[in-house]
């Protein structure tokens, strides 16, 4: 059974959240405000978080960043078009997506399953390509680890899908777009953003120093590459 947890001040949403995820065999579970949703990821098993960003007791944003220092479990925003301001903020303390109010239920439930089927994938399965490498990164996808220059880092499920297809593909460049469609596998309108907190988020833990890369270059008016000797 798969856990989703719904958190948002306004109980209509909740319960139109819940009537939609239930109907698609979800088990969902209730919040009201960020305090409130970390007490229930703290005891219970929830494989995926839909949470508001302007709640009263405890914001998104900063239950968010809470939520990131003990778990890696993927983080849908549910965000009103006004705050765009705040969909990068969420992204950069470790958000994998976000949707805008008011939001439609197709494009919720595609975004939902797009992120679980990741993040289910990243807890066991099949092995799919092995152990890539590149310079002093390492990653496993038989354990779902990433180390660099032998020390564990610790990615959230988009993160390490950015950093397998770069190492699957050293060299080769890869537009936001390319790669919103790969890792997303969705439309990418408004990719360009999106992906460049993420990229951000993913050099500040392979990189030793995030603003001169060794590894995930830019290329300007392109996009993304991974630079070195790839295996």
């Amino acid at each position: 059974m798969v856990n989703i947890l719904i958190c948002d001040d306004e109980k209509d949403i909740v319960a139109a959240l819940k009537i939609y995820l239930e109907a698609e065999g979800y088990h969902t579970l209730s919040a009201y405000n960020g305090a409130e949703a970390l007490e229930i990821a703290a005891r219970e098993d929830v494989q995926l978080v839909l949470l508001d960003v302007m709640m009263p007791v405890m914001d998104g944003i900063t239950a968010m960043a809470r939520l990131r220092e003990t778990s890696n479990v993927p983080v849908i925003l549910l965000t009103a078009k006004s705050e765009d301001t705040d969909k990068i903020l969420g992204l950069n303390v470790g958000a994998d997506d976000y949707v805008t109010k008011p939001f439609n239920p197709v494009e919720l439930l595609a975004r939902v399953k797009s992120q679980l089927r990741r993040y289910l994938q990243l807890g066991g399965g099949e092995v799919k390509s092995g152990l890539l490498q590149c310079g002093g990164v390492s990653l496993d996808d038989k354990t779902k680890t990433v180390t660099v220059d032998g020390e564990n880092v610790a990615l959230t499920p988009t993160e390490f899908e950015i950093l397998r297809l770069l190492l699957q593909h050293p060299g080769e460049v890869f537009s936001p777009a390319q790669l919103y469609r790969r890792v997303w596998n969705d439309e990418p309108y408004g990719a360009e953003s999106t992906v460049a907190v993420h990229i951000r988020h993913l050099r500040e833990k392979i990189e030793i120093d995030p603003a001169q890369p060794r590894y995930i270059k830019a290329v300007w008016g392109q996009g993304y590459k991974l630079e070195g000797k790839g295996s």
